[in-house]
């Protein structure tokens, strides 16, 4: 029976009472279809030995599984032989005589894994050597990733791979009415889990996405290019009837141009042109008109002019013939207006004008246009006589002018036309009087009036203007009268009439503004007192809040809140971190994995449509909770920072799977790896400038009351312009208050060889334990990227720095650098530099680069250090020496060129070092900084006057 007391079916043996026991049960032969790993769930019930009186000293409590490949199934044969061990199993609970009283068993389930099978199929088998157990249920089963749909892309069933650690790339089939964009891919993971989707299908022409697949477009809508864009509703004036249409039909009298898109408006051609007239003298014939009333819903409107010469039979007209020239041209007229020059005396001349656009020529429609006759054998109406100035102020001049005397038509109204005449120098001490007109640079002034006369109003004082007047009638303008020149009076002319106006506006000034200075002062004392007294009230209660909090907190400076302290950490991520929606988000490749999945670069869409590139952190798929916030506080801790040489934060996406977090992407990867990558390849002061950005970057952490904790170079991105900048969070932790105060962990790897004393031994660690670090980075710049300590082990790098050992100066490093990281190396870590005075003294350096040529190899004696120098350990014969620094295969090389003492080993060169036949560059390195540290030693002793 079961637990539920239902009864099953079960295999079991129990013969306990009998010695040697070898009892085998084997299972049919079972094909592996695509498994390439397999898993064994055993479910099963286990009697206690203890339980069974009488029993045998060789009762067990466990039983055995074996697996067997094979290509076909071998009939009833069985030889153990064959069998290959998995693994025993054990029972995590047993049941006893009083439980089979109450009939309640004990089920245990087990599950093993096999792989990989090769062959076609395979045989499990269960050996039991003497227990009493009972054999439930056994499923056997493999992995694969099911067949999904992502980004309208088809994915198979796939099996993963053997190796938990690698990835299968699988690459999708766009789905029914989709096609490729960008190649859909899809990553298989050991556990049967999708990760890391790239690429992606779209809709075709004429279809939408629709729940996950492409649908056509319905009547009435449609869709003219591929995307993941929604079906649009027809443009004005055109129409569609059927599906999975990509452009929409014209509406009757409506067209569309070749060069329209599909997403433009059907429009149709223009009406006719307006108010069309023309002006005529002996030389020219000026034609003007309106534009259409009905544009036809375009902008691309032009004219043309056709002429024709008429008789007395208006149905006989003949086109003119080219003789006669349009000013600038007849057809593709953007303006309304053209001038007609070489026309003939005593000749009717018809202008047809008519307006055109993009979609004229396709329309069968009559051509509409605007008709004007010019007969060129009408006299011209005389031209306006004599102007003269009635009266002139500062700013208006009076006109009038007679009549014509035999004007041919009715004189409609007069156009005043003026502008104003300017002086010019040619040369120092003579003038001229020079007309803008005569450079182009005229800007006309008119009016019109329909007596003889006006008053121009609006013109500068003292100043001479140019007036000229032309008539309008019935046929349209006629010519400008010659020029007239008069001038407006000066300042003073009208002073006397003003002065009683000046004398009240003067006064009435003086008591506004003297109203206005009362007012002003009211309210700035009034608004100063009431501001004094919040600004009180605020200091005191902010004051208050600090001191019931048991610190007090300096105005201006950023506090780093720890998102432990939150009852929900997962409010820290969304107070911290912006959410950004996915769709935003486009991955490219994977670059890398990570402790809780893979690392991809990819471009983030920012709201202002502009994209930047981005890498995404994925949570892999089947996280736990717990892994899932420990995820994503290194979100909350990165959000609250801002700080060029920070990692900068661009959001998270918590919502929809997989949760990501998005940062700033540095297109040079990790600096020590970038250093090892371009050895060799910078200046000292570039690489300064690199250590300076680190040092500000920590500055920013540690005004914030933040340490790091795993400051290294590896933990360094730098992006394109070599900027570094501080990353990987993970194990950073915040500071109390107190500034004598550290943090002190429970667990966790630390890592050793970036790591302070004191953080090793008591694992504690500060502002000055990241310091120390600090330190370490240096000399990892200095020496591109070489290993810190080299091959030395972790248990012999701190038994070497508790014994006063400091790693040397790299080849070609400064003396200032090497002083720095001593300091930073201190034993007494309130004795090491703050990050404030590192990046004072890196600005120093940097400011006086002359400072940096003195490099250690060069110098003649010990530098001189505010801190204590570190004593080296003393070696007797170059073997020991050797072998210290883990260099000991060389031993021979040393001896056989001569080099039997550490004097003549001191005075080796780097050509020395290669030309014993030492050829590995890192050795060669290793090699010369630790002869810089063994000269400065001896010449340390010598010093203190004992011989070497």
């Amino acid at each position: 029976m079961d637990e539920h007391n239902r009864p099953i079916h079960t295999y079991q043996v129990c013969n306990v009472m009998e010695a040697n026991q070898n009892n085998w049960l084997r299972t049919n032969w079972i094909s592996r279809d695509a498994a390439q790993k397999i898993f064994v769930e055993m479910k099963f019930t286990l009697r206690d030995c203890n339980s069974i009186p009488w029993v045998l000293g060789t009762c067990k409590e466990t039983f055995n599984l074996y697996y067997m490949e094979s290509d076909e199934s071998h009939g009833v044969k069985f030889k153990p032989s064959q069998y290959s061990k998995i693994d025993t199993i054990a029972a995590d609970e047993s049941f006893t005589q009083m439980d089979l009283g109450d009939r309640i068993l004990k089920l245990n389930t087990e599950v093993r894994e096999v792989g990989p099978i090769n062959r076609k199929g395979f045989y499990l088998a269960f050996q039991d050597i003497g227990a009493c157990i009972a054999l439930v249920s056994v499923r056997v089963y493999y992995k694969k990733c099911p067949f999904t749909v992502r980004n309208l892309a088809m994915f198979p069933d796939t099996v993963p791979r053997v190796d938990s650690s690698s990835l299968v790339e699988v690459r999708g089939s766009c789905m029914k009415y989709a096609e490729e964009r960008d190649t859909p891919k899809l990553y298989c993971g050991a556990d049967g889990d999708w990760l890391v989707p790239l690429g992606r299908c779209v809709c075709s022409i004429g279809y939408e996405e629709v729940d996950g697949s492409c649908h056509a477009c319905r009547p009435s809508f449609y869709k003219p290019f591929a995307g993941n864009v929604k079906c649009s509703k027809c443009p004005p004036h055109s129409f569609t009837y059927i599906d999975a249409t990509s452009v929409c039909q014209c509406e009757k009298g409506y067209f569309r141009a070749e060069s329209d898109p599909p997403t433009m408006a059907c429009t149709k051609p223009p009406s006719a042109p307006r108010n069309a007239n023309f002006n005529i003298n002996e030389t020219a014939l000026y034609l003007e008109w309106s534009p259409p009333s009905d544009m036809g819903g375009r902008k691309d409107l032009t004219y043309s002019v056709i002429c024709k010469k008429c008789g007395s039979d208006p149905s006989q007209c003949e086109v003119c013939d080219g003789g006669l020239r349009f000013l600038p041209r007849n057809t593709g007229l953007t303006n309304s207006f053209v001038t007609v020059l070489d026309f003939l005396a005593h000749v009717n001349y018809t202008f047809e004008i008519e307006a055109m656009n993009g979609v004229s020529e396709l329309s069968f429609s009559p051509k509409q246009f605007a008709a004007l006759t010019v007969a060129t054998d009408q006299e011209a109406p005389s031209f306006v006589g004599m102007l003269r100035k009635d009266w002139a102020s500062q700013s208006s001049i009076a006109l009038s002018w007679k009549e014509p005397d035999y004007p041919n038509e009715v004189i409609l109204d007069y156009e005043i036309k003026y502008y104003e005449k300017v002086v010019s120098r040619i040369a120092p001490g003579f003038w001229r009087w020079l007309r803008k007109e005569e450079h182009g640079e005229l800007s006309y002034s008119s009016t019109k009036s329909k007596a003889p006369s006006v008053i121009i109003t609006g013109l500068k004082p003292a100043t001479k203007y140019i007036f000229h007047i032309r008539i309008r009638t019935a046929a349209g303008y006629r010519g400008y009268s010659p020029k007239f020149e008069f001038e407006t009076g000066d300042e003073t002319s009208d002073l006397a009439a003003e002065q009683g106006q000046i004398l009240v506006i003067a006064t009435a000034a003086v008591g506004g503004f003297t109203l206005l200075v009362i007012l002003t002062l009211f309210f700035l004392i009034t608004g100063r007192c009431q501001w004094y007294i919040k600004a009180k009230m605020n200091s005191e209660e902010k004051r208050q809040s600090h001191l019931q909090n048991g610190h007090l907190q300096f105005p201006g400076i950023k506090t780093y809140i720890d998102p432990d302290t939150y009852e929900d950490p997962s409010l820290a991520v969304h107070e911290f971190a912006k959410e950004i929606d996915p769709s935003r988000i486009r991955i490219e490749r994977v670059i890398g994995a990570g402790e809780f999945g893979e690392v991809c670069s990819g471009r983030l869409r920012t709201p202002a449509k502009r994209e930047i590139a981005v890498a995404i952190k994925t949570l892999k798929g089947g996280y736990m909770e717990r892994q899932r916030k420990d995820f994503l506080r290194e979100a909350s801790i990165m959000g609250q920072f801002d700080h060029p040489n920070i990692i900068r934060l661009e959001g998270v996406v918590t919502k929809s799977r997989p949760v990501m977090i998005v940062v700033e992407y540095m297109e040079n990867g990790s600096l020590d790896c970038f250093l090892r990558k371009h050895d060799g390849h910078f200046t000292v002061i570039q690489l300064v400038g690199m250590l300076r950005g680190i040092a500000s970057g920590m500055k920013y952490l540690s005004d914030m009351g933040y340490v790091h904790r795993d400051l290294a170079a590896r933990n360094i991105l730098v992006n394109s312009n070599l900027v570094c900048k501080v990353s990987d969070f993970g194990l950073s932790r915040v500071l109390e208050d107190d500034p004598e105060a550290a943090y002190t962990t429970t667990g966790g790897k630390i890592p050793i060889r970036w790591t302070a004393p004191e953080a090793i031994a008591y694992r504690k660690f500060s502002s000055a334990s990241d310091a120390w670090s600090y330190g370490i980075v240096m000399w990892e710049v200095m020496s591109y990227g070489e290993r810190p300590y080299w091959e030395m082990c972790n248990q012999d790098v701190i038994l070497s720095i508790e014994e006063g050992y400091r790693l040397p100066a790299p080849m070609g490093c400064p003396v200032s650098l090497h002083q720095l990281m001593l300091h930073c190396w201190h034993k007494e870590r309130n004795h090491r530099p703050r990050f404030l005075d590192i990046v004072s003294f890196l600005d120093k350096l940097i400011r006086t680069p002359g400072s940096l040529h003195t490099l250690v190899e060069d110098i003649l004696g010990i530098p001189e250090s505010p801190g204590d120098v570190p004593e080296y350990p003393v070696f007797v014969s170059v073997t020991d020496w050797l072998d210290s620094i883990k260099m000991g295969q060389y031993t021979t090389n040393f001896l056989a060129m001569g080099f039997t003492s550490l004097d003549l080993v001191s005075r080796m060169s780097i050509d020395d070092i290669r030309g014993i036949g030492i050829a590995l560059i890192g050795h060669q390195r290793r090699i010369a900084s630790s002869i810089q540290t063994l000269r400065l030693q001896m010449m340390h002793i010598q010093e203190k006057g004992f011989h070497v």
